[in-house]
């Protein structure tokens, strides 16, 4: 008797639970296809653009997108869930209910639309999708209508009561199908776990998933067309994605008027000799380039010794027989900032991180379309995921035409890592495809960015006991073993092989962050293109690397702006880093180290008064930089 009583009860359960899921289900799943149907609907009102992809490119835009808009189902989910969780705990007769999510659905149909419509009619004009750039218009409503022509007027319009009306005619069935019940205490607990677990779901969604990279423009990113990258963006999660980040306020980092702050940049940018008459490190002006970025592999742990044993011994033999720059400074302490500062010439924010603005990136310089212009391939290698903070979008929005990641690359006997494959698997792929490569007529520029020194800093190997050292070891030993390879074949000759960390890391524990030695860091030229072993002394940044590498190839540097040539003896050359709310500054006469939240210098080397001109510079750079990325 108890048992049948027990069944009954569970199946009173099950019924009303299942009422409720349905509906919630439905209504993620009509957001979903909602949200779907943007990205057809996209490329057939830009149809001219549209048909120079091929048929499977066009099926790929809708395929990744989903991605995104999922997560955008998600979030507009989340409101009908919390009413539904909401009538576990109280009885909400169906009229009400219903009236309820309708009001909710006619409200977010109108805001999505509008968006939606927006989207569409700006990106003629815009060439990107609609983000926060569109508030200040707001601001200024007459002023903005009046640049708007009927010709996109009507049809934004138009788009805007067909999508509207689409969109609440398809969410109105799901109201219909909620039930009002009243439940007994075993049923409104059973009710609300399960409803707690379809909110679970909601939150993966909305996530992105469960890997290391949330959701993101980048995630949908999937090839070098940016047109069709653009297509598969979800214009609702751009928009809200860009409108939530705070770092980019026009009234912060404001430290000196426009004329002197120009006046002052100036004076740190202004042009030495003729790049023709700096001294000419290489054999040839067209060598075939590999540019391996270190993951956190600091000065700090490069120059360690652990009794009598060196732990990167491969990256200090290459040092003596390379072109090796003794005082390089990173610009950042994060991999998305330090790949910008590398391959843009550009030096990081003290808070922002222009990778994580799309539509801005896209508009830097960077070696890789500098030399795509002049004929060379152009790729890039990861073991991880390169969607992880927009790296994918940056990458092909700046000229890298091949992204390789872990979801292109199948290694069955690599170990399951939590940031992708190691760098023994890796390193020896990537050294194969610069051969590949090497075997055929068209230049190259080929990267590849290593992740095994990087937390939690556990490898397959054994050679000291500190995990930061032993990771470093690790990447150094198959770095080595890749660098030998390329050593031992044809391809050598005509090969210029860089190799520079992208950021410090805190060893040891004691060196806190935005201290100088954590930011210093190596940098060394090899391979057959390199004339004879060098070693510079000029102190210099990851910024510098980009003109000193295009003056080498007789390669126009002018979009540069940030970026000097560090074999250029003719400037005062100095190195600029920023971390989280503070930046520092180095040069021959002393460094200082300056806090944003305080205001205030935390930290210099050199006298007063070489302290404070290095903080006049520095702040005159930062005020200029955070003006840059706003108006890009």
């Amino acid at each position: 008797m108890f048992f049948h009583t027990f069944d009954i009860a569970i199946d009173v359960i099950l019924v009303d639970m299942f009422r409720k899921i349905s509906t919630i289900a439905a209504v993620f799943t009509v957001f979903l296809l909602l949200m779907a149907l943007q990205k057809p609907l996209f490329l057939l009102w830009y149809a001219s653009q549209a048909a120079e992809a091929s048929f499977s490119e066009l099926v790929g835009v809708s395929l990744h997108g989903l991605l995104l808009d999922m997560t955008v189902a998600g979030y507009l989910s989340v409101i009908p869930w919390l009413m539904l969780l909401a009538t576990v705990f109280v009885t909400i007769p169906e009229r009400s209910m219903r009236r309820m999510l309708n009001g909710y659905f006619i409200v977010i149909s109108v805001i999505v639309s509008l968006l939606v419509a927006g989207d569409m009619g700006l990106f003629r004009h815009w060439g990107f999708r609609i983000d926060s750039t569109l508030l200040p218009y707001l601001k200024t409503p007459k002023e903005a209508a009046a640049s708007v022509t009927w010709g996109d007027f009507v049809p934004t319009f138009l788009l805007f009561v067909g999508y509207v009306t689409l969109m609440i005619f398809a969410l109105r069935p799901t109201a219909k199908l909620y039930r009002a019940e009243r439940l007994s205490p075993l049923r409104r607990a059973g009710a609300a776990v399960l409803m707690l677990l379809v909110g679970g779901l909601l939150f993966l969604a909305i996530r992105g998933g469960v890997g290391t990279a949330t959701a993101n423009v980048s995630k949908v990113y999937f090839s070098d067309k940016m047109f069709l990258n653009q297509a598969a963006t979800n214009p609702i999660f751009s928009f809200l994605s860009s409108v939530s980040r705070s770092e980019l306020r026009e009234g912060d980092f404001c430290y000196f008027s426009e004329e002197e702050c120009a006046a002052i940049v100036d004076s740190m940018y202004e042009k030495g000799a003729d790049a023709t008459g700096n001294a000419v490190h290489l054999t040839t002006q067209r060598p075939n380039v590999v540019l391996v970025i270190l993951e956190s592999l600091g000065r700090t742990v490069t120059d360690e010794v652990v009794d009598g044993r060196e732990v990167t011994p491969n990256l200090n033999r290459l040092r003596r027989e390379g072109v090796w720059f003794e005082n390089l400074y990173a610009n950042s302490f994060r991999t998305d900032r330090g790949t910008v500062a590398i391959m843009s010439g550009y030096p990081t924010h003290p808070k922002a991180s222009i990778m994580k603005y799309p539509q801005k990136a896209h508009t830097l310089p960077s070696i890789a379309r500098s030399l795509r212009d002049v004929g060379y391939a152009t790729s890039f290698t990861y073991g991880g995921d390169a969607n992880f903070t927009n790296t994918a979008s940056y990458l092909y929005g700046t000229g890298i035409e091949k992204i390789i990641d872990e979801k292109s690359l199948s290694f069955p006997d690599a170990r399951d890592t939590k940031w992708g494959y190691d760098d023994d698997f890796v390193c020896q792929y990537f050294a194969d495809e610069v051969l590949r490569m090497s075997a055929e007529s068209r230049p190259f520029f080929a990267t590849l960015l290593t992740l095994s020194s990087h937390e939690p800093f556990e490898v397959p190997f054994d050679a000291f006991e500190n995990k930061i050292l032993n990771a470093a070891a690790f990447t150094d030993h198959h770095v080595g073993m890749m660098v030998e390879k390329w050593r031992q074949s044809p391809a050598w000759d005509n090969l210029l092989v860089v190799l520079i960390a992208d950021h410090g890391m805190p060893y040891p524990k004691s060196l806190t962050i935005g201290e100088p030695l954590r930011q210093r860091i190596p940098m060394i030229w090899c391979g057959g293109a390199v004339k004879e072993p060098f070693v510079c002394e000029t102190i210099s940044s990851q910024a510098d690397l980009a003109t000193t590498l295009l003056h080498q190839m007789g390669i126009e540097t002018s979009d540069f702006e940030f970026s000097r040539d560090i074999f250029d003896n003719e400037i005062e050359h100095f190195g600029f880093y920023t971390y989280n709310n503070g930046f520092g500054m180095i040069s021959q006469e002393g460094f200082m180290r300056y806090d944003c939240v305080s205001n205030a210098c935390v930290d210099g080397l050199g006298g007063e008064e070489v302290t404070e001109r290095l903080v006049r510079r520095s702040k005159a750079l930062v005020q200029t930089l955070h003006k840059d990325i706003i108006e890009r």
